[in-house]
């Protein structure tokens, strides 16, 4: 027993156990992360061995770049419109399929469904859909918003992107809402009804206060992937038409990889890092908050 105790003896379990996984933690992404903060001080092109230190100029550029602030302001815009509307739909299914409604499992794996499609698939689905499908039933039956494609226009691409989101990532937010609705005590609603209290009431005063932290799960969840957003952007609109539905993933990447300036890539990345962090430092803030208020 004493020997279990030592410094040693839980020093070699560690390495044993979770020695592995912590090397390609660090492997995969420690050391890129640490190597992309150095490359944001340096003008390198990708290609040459030489990598030019030019201290803080890349950081300078970036914030006098109006496109990159262009497709960020797009971005948070975009990610507001689909988290709001995310939770919205994720929660009104949720609360659908845990009613006394037939086939629940059918509808559960149906809704959940579209999360499991990569996102350059879907993109390309709906590609499809607003390009051809769309438009052909717009063009039969003479309705003039769907006579030509959603991907054209500047506005109704960033609403096709809105669309896609939203019936993507539900699914996935419902399944963390059912969780927290079934995880409400039964007694809580039954004393509500007894009291007098219809379905909204119930719902208004029982539910909804005892699921704050699935609601600050999801909220911080579908933040983070609409604002990450790439390989669906890249497959519906590719940033068109002209650009207007460049997210700041994608500026990010044309950035890095396609102008070949890793040095104003890299900041550009590591300022999107920095507003994920925050978003994550609110999140768990909140997160602990509630926690508080429920003990």
């Amino acid at each position: 027993m004493r020997k279990r105790n030592t410094f040693r003896y839980k020093l070699v379990l560690f390495l044993v156990f979770a020695g592995p996984a912590a090397f390609c933690f660090l492997m995969v992404m420690i050391v890129p992360f640490f190597y992309g903060i150095y490359l944001t001080f340096t003008s390198w092109d990708g290609i040459s061995a030489v990598k030019e230190f030019v201290n803080i100029e890349n950081y300078s550029a970036v914030f006098a770049d109006s496109q990159f602030w262009r497709s960020l302001l797009l971005t948070a815009v975009y990610s507001l419109i689909s988290v709001v509307l995310v939770n919205i739909l994720a929660f009104v299914l949720a609360y659908l399929v845990t009613g006394k409604v037939k086939g629940q499992n059918f509808f559960r794996a149906g809704f959940f469904t579209p999360n499991l499609i990569g996102g350059l698939v879907l993109g390309y689905i709906w590609q499809f859909v607003f390009s051809r499908a769309l438009v052909c039933v717009g063009t039969e039956l003479d309705i003039g918003v769907l006579s030509t494609s959603w991907l054209s226009d500047p506005y109704k691409a960033v609403a096709a992107l809105i669309i896609v989101s939203v019936w993507q990532y539900s699914g996935f937010m419902m399944l963390i809402y059912i969780a927290g609705l079934t995880s409400v005590p039964k007694d809580l609603i039954e004393a509500g009804v007894i009291d007098g209290c219809n379905k909204w009431q119930v719902l208004k005063n029982v539910i909804l206060p005892q699921m704050r932290s699935s609601f600050v799960i999801c909220i911080f969840l579908s933040i983070t992937r609409c604002f990450m957003t790439y390989d669906l952007n890249l497959s519906l609109t590719e940033g068109g038409p002209y650009g207007a539905t460049q997210m700041a993933a994608m500026y990010v990447y044309q950035q890095a990889f396609v102008s070949k300036d890793y040095g104003a890539g890299q900041a550009e990345a590591v300022i999107l890092f920095a507003i994920c962090a925050v978003v994550s430092v609110i999140q768990v803030y909140i997160g602990r908050k509630n926690e508080e208020v429920l003990q």
